[in-house]
């Protein structure tokens, strides 16, 4: 099974501020590996990183046992991985199945010309149409995604981040902002989408993180302090230092 990554003394400074220093993490093909950590500990950085979006300072990031640290974001997603972001990233003033539609081009790559109808692109549509019942958007296919409710314009970003088709799938606080029926909703949404795929998150809904993660790494100025799995992390004396402001580096 694919969507293993392993990541190795990563490093990564800003203006001589280290950020991610000399990190360690290795998650494994199908599970649900949770980051979480203080505001300011680096989760999103590290994020970025693996993506792409920021070059390490130093340090080896591999998927699936092929170096990808240096890349730049559209060679990383074509290698496998896809990420959603923090901040809620759709088409507003496009349909539900239009926004899912432009997700599963990327699937296909440079099999679909510029001035090819999307609508006669078979592939895609029936690519679409399998996300739009992923993320349980039937009804609202003809929908300005901008008039969704926020819990559904996250479901909708989640099933766009599986478009193209990816192993590895980074999720940036998902349930950020909602009500906790909204985060069931959510969380059973993962859960479901990412069966078979390995699946990253950071979230800060220590319920969501229980209820959803086979392990749980925590990173604290940078550094992972502790990996386990659930009931360790919660019983884990350096963890609890950590949230209460008093781990040290």
């Amino acid at each position: 099974m694919s969507g293993r990554i392993s990541v190795r003394g990563l490093r990564k400074n800003f203006g001589g501020t280290d950020i991610i220093r000399g990190l360690d993490l290795e998650v494994t093909p199908g599970e649900r590996h949770a980051i979480i950590g203080p505001n300011g500990a680096g989760k999103s950085t590290l994020f970025h990183l693996v993506t792409g979006l920021l070059q390490p300072s130093s340090g080896s990031i591999q998927l699936n046992g092929h170096e990808i640290s240096g890349l730049p974001p559209h060679e990383i997603n074509r290698k496998g991985l896809c990420r959603s972001f923090q901040i809620t990233s759709i088409f507003p003033r496009m349909t539900v199945f239009e926004n899912l539609r432009i997700s599963a081009m990327a699937r296909h790559g440079d099999r679909f010309g510029l001035f090819r109808l999307a609508h006669r692109a078979r592939a895609v549509n029936r690519d679409a149409e399998e996300l739009l019942g992923l993320c349980r958007l039937q009804s609202a296919r003809h929908k300005l995604a901008g008039d969704l409710t926020y819990s559904e314009q996250r479901a909708l970003e989640i099933a766009m981040a599986l478009g193209p088709g990816g192993d590895l799938i980074l999720l940036d606080e998902p349930t950020a902002g909602m009500s906790n029926d909204e985060s069931r909703y959510i969380v059973e949404l993962v859960r479901g989408v990412t069966q078979g795929k390995t699946l990253m998150v950071i979230e800060h809904d220590m319920e969501v993180v229980f209820s959803l993660a086979d392990r749980i790494s925590v990173l604290v100025y940078g550094q992972i302090i502790a990996t386990g799995d659930p009931q360790s992390i919660r019983d884990n004396a350096l963890v609890q230092e950590a949230y209460l402001g008093e781990a040290h580096s």
